[in-house]
């Protein structure tokens, strides 16, 4: 690639990245350490002084610290097993317990909460068994509201972990494994002093995007009506965004945290073992389990998988639900959600908004990320190593900082009002804010498929004189069609489910995108929690449907989830 070009897409993207990524996070920062006579760290002290701003913070840091620890307890052992070993429906339960992904832990809480009411199916449940006293049903949401957070984002997001702790065993150099073998070194302390050191990167990355997640997570606290969260704070100080500076210290605060465990995992990923290296000596092959064994993997997998679709079960449940009072399941079912979710003021809009949204964000994330992926791959820029890792920060920050930042820049006479259409649109802002929080999906994508893809049938066709424009339209494109659709399908399927960015950037009922109406119907008088349910389906459905159709044009494993 001609260096001309290369270094005009570099300084656009970024160019963009400085206005529209860089320079929200950053008016965060300097709002929470301006005040009226300039430079304050008062802020900050009000909210270190404050005894429920720090109970806010501290239930953060424990909601992401839990729920990554719980979540690494679920996917170590799933991975390791699966890499060890080859047992009866091993390819079948290796899919099966990724399902979690094609529910965002916001739906999935709305059946969890219908399951551990007083009412709910779990006390009915334990009744029925002689467990408890029916008349004296426990509130499980009252006394392990906390808990259920935890187990709630632990069951949806350890995915993600599972994925890059297999991508890490996958990569080992299986002759450090067997040297250690042959000079008769114990399983246990073969895995302690050798497999676990090396697979730490993995870990980390994993654990990392998790932390991240669960501890700015605002949809989840939200339907659990668990105030004492730093997001739901700030969520809460919206309204009151020009007078006070609290939400901004607070958001800082997040920015901070989130800086500092992403600067952590890129430290120890940089510090990775030479046993991570490219397998240049073979792999080791899968030990064949037969019986009781092979029973017992299958088992495992399959015990995470029930328990991780509980929240799915929930969701389904409730959207079919004639009454569900007191009882296991549904005493009666019936159709009419569906059919009255149809005829509502919020579901079909909010259904054409995000469809609207998310795909012209897909639409801007596909021509930038394959722009960065051919600087990255084809060029030789020397700075193309910190263009790559620059649009891989959106992965770091929270969606709830930059969505914060977006709202308090669009303001009446700020920088951003003009993203703001007519009678108050937020399109701009989420196309836009869509558009950054998954980039770096098309990126990896698009980057995986040209390095697998021939450069020499792109000089063949400019030495036979074709453009550079054209040799991309007419060579590379098609070489990497698979890997673009793949990215650009991950990317549409969870814009159309993003939840801070929706919940805090549309204002107006007639501009609600999905997630955003299920919040408000969650809140509705009557059947809005069944109508929420059914909505709730119906993404779940679009979403498995997404991410099956990504798998099958050969999104890298585990790649599109690693920072």
């Amino acid at each position: 690639m001609k260096r001309g070009p290369a270094i005009s897409i570099s300084l656009f993207v970024g160019m963009f990245f400085a206005v529209f990524f860089i320079y929200p996070a950053g008016m965060v920062v300097r709002q929470a350490f301006e005040g009226p006579h300039g430079f304050t760290l008062e802020f900050f002290a009000m909210v270190f002084r404050n005894p429920v701003y720090r109970e806010c913070l501290w239930n953060s840091f424990a909601l992401g610290a839990a729920s990554t620890l719980a979540a690494l307890a679920i996917a170590f052992p799933l991975a390791l097993v699966g890499h060890r070993y080859d047992f009866s429906g091993k390819p079948a339960l290796g899919v099966l317990v990724l399902v979690p992904m094609i529910l965002p832990p916001f739906v999935g809480a709305v059946g969890v909460k219908q399951m551990l009411g007083v009412n709910g199916a779990l006390n009915a449940l334990l009744a029925r068994a002689g467990l408890m006293d029916a008349a004296l049903p426990l509130d499980w949401l009252a006394h392990g509201r906390f808990g259920g957070m935890v187990l709630m984002i632990a069951l949806s997001l350890y995915p993600i972990l599972y994925l890059n702790i297999a991508a890490a065993l996958a990569n080992l150099d299986p002759a450090m494994e067997q040297a250690a073998e042959n000079l008769g070194c114990p399983p246990w302390r073969r895995f302690c002093r050798i497999t676990l050191p090396l697979v730490m990167p993995g870990v980390f990355a994993g654990s990392s995007i998790v932390f991240i997640w669960a501890f700015t997570e605002l949809g989840v606290p939200l339907v659990f009506d668990y105030a004492r969260t730093a997001s739901v704070q700030i969520f809460d100080g919206i309204k009151g965004l020009d007078r006070n500076p609290i939400p901004y210290a607070l958001t800082a605060v997040l920015l901070v945290v989130t800086a500092a465990v992403f600067a952590l995992s890129k430290f120890v990923m940089g510090r990775a073992p030479l046993g991570t290296a490219s397998r240049s000596h073979g792999r080791v092959s899968s030990r064949r389990l037969r019986g009781w064994k092979s029973a017992a993997c299958a088992g495992m997998f399959l015990a995470v998988f029930m328990l991780a679709t509980i929240p799915h079960l929930g969701v389904l449940l409730l959207s079919l639900a004639g009454r569900w009072y007191g009882t296991v399941v549904p005493d009666q079912f019936t159709l009419r959600h569906y059919i009255e979710a149809l005829g509502n003021g919020l579901v079909v809009p909010s259904i054409q908004n995000s469809l609207l949204y998310a795909g012209c964000a897909t639409l801007l994330a596909l021509v930038i990320g394959l722009g960065v992926a051919w600087v990255v791959v084809r060029s030789d820029l020397k700075f193309r190593g910190v263009l790559d890792a620059v649009v891989m920060l959106p992965l770091a920050v929270p969606g709830l900082v930059m969505a914060f930042g977006y709202l308090a820049l669009s303001q009446e006479g700020k920088p951003f009002n003009f993203l703001v259409g007519a009678g108050g649109s937020p399109f701009m802002l989420l196309v836009i804010a869509y558009a950054i929080r998954r980039l770096p999906y098309v990126v990896r994508s698009a980057v995986a498929g040209l390095q697998q893809s021939n450069p020499m049938l792109e000089e063949a066709a400019r030495s036979l004189g074709a453009s550079p424009a054209r040799t991309l339209r007419r060579v590379a494109i098609p070489l990497i069609g698979a890997n673009l659709a793949a990215g650009a399908i991950l990317a549409f399927a969870f814009a159309m489910l993003e939840v801070s960015d929706s919940l805090i950037l549309a204002q107006q009922a007639q501009y609600f995108p999905i997630t955003k109406a299920i919040y408000t119907l969650l809140s509705t008088l009557g059947n809005g929690t069944e109508l929420a349910a059914a909505l709730g389906v119906w993404a779940m459905v679009f979403l498995s449907v997404a991410i099956m159709g990504a798998a099958i044009l050969g999104g890298k494993r585990g790649g599109l989830f690693k920072v």
